[in-house]
């Protein structure tokens, strides 16, 4: 089954990986800084091996995002997301797991989950079934 894990972030500090750019990331003492990196990286190098991820992306600041609608056959565009949003999608990894719990797993080991938001949904066909 496929899980979309979503990484949600702040946009003051928009830089990849967000967790590192967030204060409370960097209040941390250096020691425990450098174990949270080396665990993410162990994290993606073991998703990678066992064949999981499927694909993973970050997204750019916000600041450069359009929103699109379409209102009575005619085009609005605005700038940006929702400008009252506290946190906005950072970016995303595609994962095929045996089950949601270790889909969940896998989310809770992203840094950024001490943080912030991390999402787990799972991923429906067209049909509307779950893949």
């Amino acid at each position: 089954m496929r899980y979309l894990i979503l990484i949600y972030s702040n946009p003051e500090n928009w830089e990849h990986p967000m967790f590192s750019r967030r204060p409370e990331f960097l209040s941390l003492p250096e020691k425990e800084r450098d174990e949270l990196t080396r665990q993410a990286e162990a994290l993606r190098g073991e998703i990678v091996e066992s064949g999981e991820l499927v694909a993973g992306m970050a997204l750019a600041d916000p600041a450069n995002t359009r929103t699109v609608r379409v209102r009575g056959g005619v085009p609005v565009t605005t700038d940006g997301p929702y400008l009252e949003a506290k946190e906005h999608l950072a970016g995303c990894f595609l994962v095929d797991c045996d089950s949601r719990e270790r889909a969940a797993e896998i989310a809770t080991r992203f840094p950024d989950a001490r943080f912030t938001a991390v999402e787990v949904r799972p991923v429906a066909a067209v049909s509307g079934q779950e893949v």
